[in-house]
């Protein structure tokens, strides 16, 4: 049964990506290496291999002239053979009816071929063939009068033999040698990685993010530890936005918490004597009760803010094209459903823009809360929306008392309350929130003097394109899309 596909790879492909970067650029370098000299080897034997080819051939050629030469004074019947010397060339004379003559002593040589035949008849001029036998020749015919000589070479394998061992040789110690620089090389070249390594390493077991790790080398090892360097920067700046966020958080929900904790207990130990009702007047406990759901609801109030402060811009929401009127008219109506008290009025034309419907409608809200809390009775908070250039310009304003040029600078800070706010509901964070919202769609939170004397809240977001229109169907329209 063959192996369903996407199972794990095969034995050697596992091999290769267990072994280390070092290993693996070793085995590279080294079979790099053997692959060379195996393709130097084969094209240095080849050349050399026609160069000797050439060489005997032009040497059979030359010896064939002279022997040829005698034989056309003399004639190939008569013409004088000396005898075998021991080693060297072989000779033969080849007679018009087949016969030949060879010199005393020498060593047989193969059958005249055909084609050799046809040379002493007159066919052609001349031959160079090879003989295929256990003891290969390199023979060449000439034709000689009414005859043909032939002057033939044993084919000698040694030098290409002996070259081809020393180039073994050679080859053996280059890929020694070649593995043992590429193991070199892999460990110049990855030491600043494995100093990066050893870093990263401490800085997961000590978690001490503000040791930065030494920058060195050049090119991808660089950016890699700037990289990284960076990394460490957004964690720490995480890591004390979270240290401050928690501080604050503390600091925050201790008041609301104490206040309730000590009007709970009250009730608790007047109930545990009996003295509750004569203690507290149905006025007094009705007032009690009051201000514990009052404190209930800022404690919800604050840890719903804490959480989405702490959320930053992590959202499922996704991003859209929008009409940024339609978020305002639904912030206002939350703003008068939440606290019937607040007056709110607005003036708002169509602006599109790009952004997350939910985060934006929350920001304006806040916005609207924070207004309610300064506006006197009889005066209304005014929201205003209008395009300008290519932003969308949103303005909240009241006619309370303003904000202090010394507040000015601290007033989208976490948790940040004026002096005179103190004594109002509130956890210092919607104006926070109002800024992340703002800067994460893109745009500018700023605050000035309201003409009515209050404060001024502007939030400028960059303008989008509408979308295109989409026909309205009517009754009885055909429905298909063209």
């Amino acid at each position: 049964m063959s192996r369903p596909a996407g199972r794990e790879p095969r034995r050697p492909t596992r091999w290769w990506r267990r072994r280390s970067l070092r290993t693996r650029l070793t085995v590279i370098a080294a079979t790099a290496i053997a692959v060379s000299v195996f393709l130097a080897f084969q094209v240095a034997s080849e050349l050399m291999d026609w160069e000797l080819q050439d060489t005997v051939e032009d040497q059979l050629r030359a010896d064939s002239r002279v022997l040829a030469t005698n034989a056309e004074r003399a004639g190939p019947a008569q013409v004088q053979l000396p005898p075998y010397p021991g080693s060297g060339r072989l000779v033969r004379v080849i007679l018009s009816d087949g016969s030949i003559r060879t010199p005393a002593g020498q060593p047989p040589l193969p059958p005249v071929s055909e084609q050799a035949g046809r040379v002493a008849q007159g066919a052609s001029a001349d031959l160079m063939e090879s003989n295929d036998s256990e003891e290969g020749y390199l023979i060449y015919t000439l034709r000689a009068g009414d005859g043909a000589v032939q002057v033939a070479r044993a084919v000698d394998d040694g030098p290409i033999n002996r070259f081809g061992f020393g180039m073994l040789l050679i080859g053996l110690l280059c890929v020694a040698g070649g593995a043992l620089v590429g193991r070199t090389v892999a460990r110049t070249g990855l030491a600043p990685i494995d100093r990066l390594t050893a870093a990263a390493v401490r800085v997961a077991h000590t978690r001490d993010l503000d040791a930065d790790i030494p920058d060195e080398g050049g090119g991808e090892i660089r950016r890699l530890i700037q990289s990284i360097n960076d990394m460490l920067a957004a964690l720490r700046d995480s890591r004390r936005a979270q240290r401050l966020l928690a501080e604050d958080a503390a600091h925050e929900l201790k008041t609301p918490l104490t206040s309730l904790r000590l009007n709970v207990e009250l009730l608790i130990r007047l109930d545990r004597r009996g003295t509750l009702d004569s203690a507290l007047p149905a006025e007094s406990r009705t007032r009690l009760l009051n201000d514990l759901g009052a404190q209930v609801a800022e404690l919800g109030t604050l840890v719903a803010e804490l959480t989405d402060l702490a959320r930053g811009d992590v959202s499922d929401e996704s991003t859209e094209v929008l009409d940024l009127a339609d978020v305002v008219v639904a912030a206002v109506a939350r703003a008068r459903s939440r606290v019937p008290d607040i007056e709110v009025t607005f003036d708002v034309t169509s602006v599109w823009v790009s952004g997350r419907p939910a985060a934006l409608e929350r920001a304006v809200l806040n916005l609207i809360d924070n207004a309610g809390k300064w506006s006197p009775a009889d005066q209304p908070v005014q929201v205003r929306l209008r395009a300008e250039g290519a932003s969308a310009v949103l303005e909240v304003d009241d006619a309370g008392p303003g904000i202090d040029a010394a507040d000015v600078p601290r007033v989208f800070d976490r948790f940040y309350r004026a002096d005179g706010a103190r004594a109002l509901p509130g956890s210092g964070l919607g104006l926070s929130i109002v800024q992340r919202v703002v800067d994460a769609h893109g745009g500018r939170a700023a605050v000035a003097r309201s003409a009515r004397g209050g404060a001024l809240l502007r939030v400028d977001l960059p303008a989008a394109a509408p979308p295109a229109p989409v026909a309205r169907l009517t009754a009885g329209e055909d429905t298909e899309v063209r």
